[in-house]
């Protein structure tokens, strides 16, 4: 088998593309200020039902859950989640069987096209999560039309795409192998580039500004290695969807630095996470898994929350303090409660760079029922309007130009996230009361926080004040 699979030349893997953004060398004059839902599990009108309260909570973008044709077995689109896979699974949309719009659990495309109404009428961006990386589980169950649009069934996959992967630190076997044991697609096959290319065409015809790329390092960058044995030439996939290139006459159809694109490149070792930042943002997943270490010890101390743990430069990461895997998959961060989740949020959304995602978790979820209400489709808990999310949210676009300072209390309970001179936002992650005592760039004076109206004072360039237990500040000048 790996005589058939070549590894693609050093002068290959150098290549970089002229017109490439760099997304490696850091601007310490950059800000970011947008800030994204991530509306999991709910169906378009449920987003376009909330699309006021998003705004108003002071989101810029809303990312849905997939939204191609999907696994579909009987009675699929009941629950988010049933042990006995009988009325539903929130994976199923991660198991694409045909690229094109509306699937059981989102709803269909006309009720896509209501929903992208109702974010232009908010001015809110749309992203699509999309996962060209593999099918559905069930080969029999992808569209014959989908088949016959790649050039057949032994043109869908890689040579080797449906052994599962074994060493995901293996780059052959992670970008040419099945993923979870997920089907690999053969990503670099014209034909199904091309299929997939007027997919996403018709989803930015309706109004989507952007994406997000569900395994994205499991599909291969210039310096991977090529599968030969499925006639593959060279890894181009990056190449077609980026814009860069054309595939039988289909082309991106919007300029590529118009979208908001980032990929799940989960960290790990072996990861070319320079090469991937040749094509779009990633996801900044070692310091999310830093925050929760953060919120489990109650503590920072001894923790690094200034540096980011990745090789891109911050302004092209996206960042969040859970996702849905670690909720959903293994429960990794389901058992922090919602108040540590707003308080991490809260210390991320007012840093000056990434592009923080909040999770919504399922309504009526708790630590001990993490599906709660357990209905798919629905609107998420009311988190996501928390008036310490919104102030949060907020302040991050009011802070555009300024710079952070970072400050961490003695014993690592009290964060301060200093703004220039226009702002400052304090959080106690401890479960007691605090106080703060730490330098600060807002002038001397009496500030009132902007949920609570609680009173800080700042002198001689120190800012203090009481803080009561898992609570968040937002001071402005």
């Amino acid at each position: 088998m790996k005589n058939s699979i070549l590894l693609a030349g050093l002068a290959v893997a150098a290549c970089v593309s002229a017109n490439a953004k760099d997304r490696v060398t850091h601007n310490p004059n950059a800000t970011n200020t947008e800030t994204i839902l991530h509306a999991w599990s709910w169906n378009f009108p449920a987003i376009a039902d909330n699309m006021k309260n998003i705004a108003d909570a002071g989101f810029t973008m809303v990312q849905t859950s997939p939204v191609q044709n999907c696994y579909n077995p009987e009675g699929s689109s009941k629950k988010i989640f049933d042990e006995n896979v009988k009325e539903g699974n929130w994976y199923y949309y991660y198991q694409p069987t045909d690229w094109k719009i509306g699937n059981q659990i989102v709803g269909s495309r006309d009720q896509m096209k209501q929903m992208m109404d109702s974010a232009a009428k908010y001015n809110i961006k749309v992203i699509v999560d999309v996962l060209p990386n593999h099918t559905a589980f069930d080969v029999d169950a992808v569209s014959e039309d989908f088949y016959k649009a790649v050039g057949g069934r032994d043109k869908m996959y890689h040579s080797q795409g449906l052994n599962p992967v074994q060493d995901y630190n293996d780059r052959l076997q992670c970008t040419l192998w099945g993923s979870g044991a997920l089907p690999d697609v053969n990503t670099e096959n014209p034909l199904f580039q091309k299929y997939y290319m007027e997919f996403v065409n018709d989803l930015l015809s309706l109004g989507v500004r952007g994406f997000r790329y569900d395994t994205a390092k499991h599909i291969g960058v210039h310096s991977d290695p090529v599968d030969s044995a499925s006639g593959v030439k060279e890894n181009d996939f990056w190449d077609v969807a980026t814009g860069r290139k054309s595939v039988k006459g289909v082309k991106l159809a919007l300029p590529y630095d118009s979208l908001f694109v980032y990929g799940e490149v989960l960290q790990d070792k072996n990861v070319p996470e320079a090469e991937y930042a040749d094509y779009f943002g990633q996801t900044a997943s070692s310091y999310g898994y830093v925050l929760r270490e953060m919120l489990e010890k109650r503590s920072a101390k001894d923790i690094d929350l200034k540096q980011w743990y990745h090789s891109a430069a911050p302004e092209f990461l996206t960042t969040w303090v859970e996702s849905h895997d670690t909720y959903a998959n293994h429960h990794e961060s389901a058992g922090l409660t919602d108040e540590q989740i707003r308080t991490a949020w809260v210390f991320l959304t007012a840093r000056q760079n990434g592009v923080p995602l909040f999770f919504s978790r399922p309504a009526g979820s708790t630590r001990k029922a993490y599906w709660g209400d357990n209905v798919l489709g629905a609107r998420g808990n009311d988190e996501f309007m928390h008036p310490e999310v919104a102030a949060v949210n907020k302040f991050r676009t009011a802070m555009n130009g300024q710079k952070e300072d970072i400050q961490v209390s003695d014993n690592g309970q009290v964060l301060l996230v200093n703004r220039g001179k226009k702002g400052a936002a304090i959080i106690n992650i401890g479960e007691f009361a605090n106080y703060v005592d730490l330098p600060t760039g807002l002038p001397n004076g009496t500030y009132k926080d902007e949920v609570y109206g609680q009173e800080f004072k700042v002198k001689n360039g120190k800012l203090t004040g009481i803080l009561a237990p898992e609570r968040t500040y937002i001071l402005r000048k």
